[in-house]
């Protein structure tokens, strides 16, 4: 009986990679994992430390360490080595230095062979997953940043705590950057399937006190609330990176918010940004084009041109 191993590199053995290794091997979501890092002894001791779950886990999954570029079998590749913002920083601030290191990461990947699935969470996440593009030169659909998947879940959280609900019964998406300029498209938002605003429009005595503004700003600030208080945000991020990852390699057509190309969806081209889309075995099947509100679609294009002038500051013709 012939079988083929579902196979996944992990890029960055820091707290946002082994956080999703550790998601991903609970969750028996692929059969191989290879820990990869600048420091091939922390890759090596994460590794060990992982492969000691497994007489705990339902099913095995192999870890090990390895080099980029050993990557050339690999289905997926997740890429979570960057530079981390300091107190006072915004991800955009950082851009220089994850440049350098995502050049150096993926020209490595891709010498070595590799022809499957980028997934990127190295800030400025946007940014540096339309830099793997260009550097790697496989097509958009193969290149997939975790965008606002994390934002959006941030929401639904906090529209949990407010309708006392699971938040599994929540659907709505913050678009555009993993950042500041960031938005959340309220116009499809719903609540078991009813839009929040028609809630709020019937309910008015008992949601008389809910701020949208400022459900969308916590939303927002919610990575940084975390950040400065222990200096690390990784679980949430990790679980995320692990969704989309399951998606791909059960070929399993979640609709996600990630950070996609864009050619020709909203009308813009050249760009990358956090949009919903269907995530399947190739990578992203179809980016979904919301009906947004004309408020909302300007809040996306000027978040998009946030995106695009840090875009532009690479000056990756130079780079590539």
């Amino acid at each position: 009986m012939k079988s083929k191993s579902r196979k996944v590199a992990i890029v960055g053995s820091g707290m946002v990679g082994s956080s999703c290794a550790y998601s991903m091997v609970n969750q028996a979501i692929c059969d191989e994992i290879m820990m990869i890092d600048r420091t091939y002894d922390r890759a090596m001791a994460q590794a060990l430390d992982l492969s000691h779950c497994m007489d705990f886990t339902g099913t095995r999954t192999k870890v090990y360490a390895g080099t980029s570029n050993d990557c050339a079998g690999m289905d997926v590749v997740i890429l979570t080595a960057g530079a981390n913002p300091k107190p006072g920083q915004t991800r955009l601030d950082v851009l220089d230095d994850a440049a350098v290191i995502t050049k150096e990461i993926v020209t490595n990947i891709m010498a070595g062979g590799f022809d499957g699935i980028f997934v990127i969470a190295a800030n400025p996440v946007d940014i540096v997953t339309y830099m793997v593009w260009k550097i790697s030169g496989l097509p958009r659909h193969r290149i997939i940043g975790t965008g606002t998947s994390i934002d959006s879940s941030r929401l639904k959280t906090l529209l949990s705590d407010v309708f006392s609900i699971d938040p599994r019964s929540v659907n709505g998406y913050a678009l555009g950057e993993h950042g500041e300029s960031q938005f959340v498209a309220w116009s499809h938002v719903t609540i078991g399937g009813k839009p929040i605003l028609q809630i709020m429009e019937q309910h008015r005595e008992r949601f008389s006190q809910l701020d949208l503004e400022d459900i969308a700003r916590k939303t927002k600030d919610a990575g940084w609330e975390i950040f400065t208080r222990k200096g690390s945000t990784h679980f949430g991020i990790g679980s995320a990176l692990a969704y989309i990852t399951r998606s791909i390699l059960n070929d399993e057509h979640k609709i996600i918010a990630v950070s996609a190309i864009l050619d020709g969806e909203y009308g813009l081209s050249e760009v990358c940004a956090g949009v919903p889309a269907i995530i399947g075995r190739d990578g992203i099947k179809e980016l979904l084009e919301l009906n947004l509100s004309s408020e909302e679609f300007e809040k996306f294009n000027a978040s998009c041109g946030i995106i695009r002038t840090g875009i532009e500051s690479l000056h990756l013709e130079d780079r590539v």
